[in-house]
């Protein structure tokens, strides 16, 4: 059994180098071949990814990216490499800084084996932010169960199989959302349990207004759903308030247009021309091990 990690990286050589440190040490007890293949999102640090006694894993490499295109992006470059130029069966794809736990690669290892033929994915059932972030975090479920039918409540964080990550890459919402994308390719999901860490160094990088565009990439997947329910919510409502229309009273017609011309252009984001080409964004892929 060949996985390969798949690893985004910006400015957090420090978190990465660590992380992979982490993983080699969790990996120790499996006969399974593990690789990891790192993405290098055109950081302007100094690449410095330097890890020591790496019994575990098979190879490590580092794709060095020419244009800064952000973390969804930078997934979906990795699995159209992946699917073109290495032998797998399974893809883990996780965050660098180590928010996602390396021990918990365990539990998908597990999962794979009753479920050989199905992608697991990292169900969050604690966080580690902070408690106005995780109102939020409740409220972006809600709401984009509300326009799109669906509740996730996984990130990058998945067990994808090889079937999984073919879906992916011939999908064009994969180039804007890769959560999205995954629920929207993939009904047959099988949940693990998932505790959200720490990071290693620093603060998150998740800000207020990152959640709130990463919400409305996912919501943006699902725009058929979403204008249908907008029709429907916007006509209930017009009905109830047919006798009391006023300024105020009119002020959620005025959101769900809004709301849903904001998705409309969101969507543009899911371009599959760009996603066809973006190996040509790859400078150059360093060998490390």
């Amino acid at each position: 059994m060949n996985i390969i990690i798949l690893i985004p990286v910006f400015n957090d050589f420090k978190s990465v180098t660590k992380l992979i440190e982490e993983i080699d040490i969790n990996i120790s007890e499996f006969k399974i071949t593990f690789s990891v293949i790192a993405v290098n999102d055109a950081s302007t640090e100094e690449k410095n990814l330097e890890t020591k006694n790496l019994n575990n894993i098979k190879s490590l490499k580092l794709i060095n990216m020419r244009n800064n295109k952000g973390h969804a992006r930078c997934i979906a470059a990795g699995l159209k490499h992946i699917t073109e130029n290495e032998e797998f069966d399974y893809v883990i794809p996780m965050d660098g800084d180590g928010e996602d736990r390396p021990e918990e690669i365990r539990k998908f290892v597990e999962k794979i084996k009753d479920n050989p033929n199905s992608t697991i994915v990292g169900e969050r059932v604690r966080r580690s932010e902070s408690l106005i972030f995780k109102i939020c975090y409740f409220f972006h479920k809600i709401i984009t169960f509300t326009f799109t039918g669906k509740f996730i409540k996984f990130g990058n964080f998945t067990c994808l199989t090889k079937q999984t990550v073919k879906k992916l890459i011939e999908e064009k919402a994969t180039w804007s959302s890769f959560s999205g994308s995954l629920a929207k390719t993939e009904s047959n999901l099988i949940n693990s349990p998932s505790i959200r860490g720490s990071r290693y160094f620093g603060p998150s990088k998740m800000s207020f207004l990152n959640l709130i565009k990463h919400s409305l990439a996912i919501i943006a997947v699902f725009k058929s759903a979403v204008i249908f329910r907008s029709i429907a919510f916007y006509a209930l409502y017009l009905i109830i308030i047919a006798e009391y229309i006023s300024v105020i009273t009119a002020i959620p017609l005025a959101l769900i247009i809004i709301f849903g011309l904001i998705i409309l252009k969101i969507s543009g984001r899911e371009n599959m021309t760009e996603f066809n080409n973006s190996l040509t964004n790859i400078s150059d892929i360093d060998t490390l091990k």
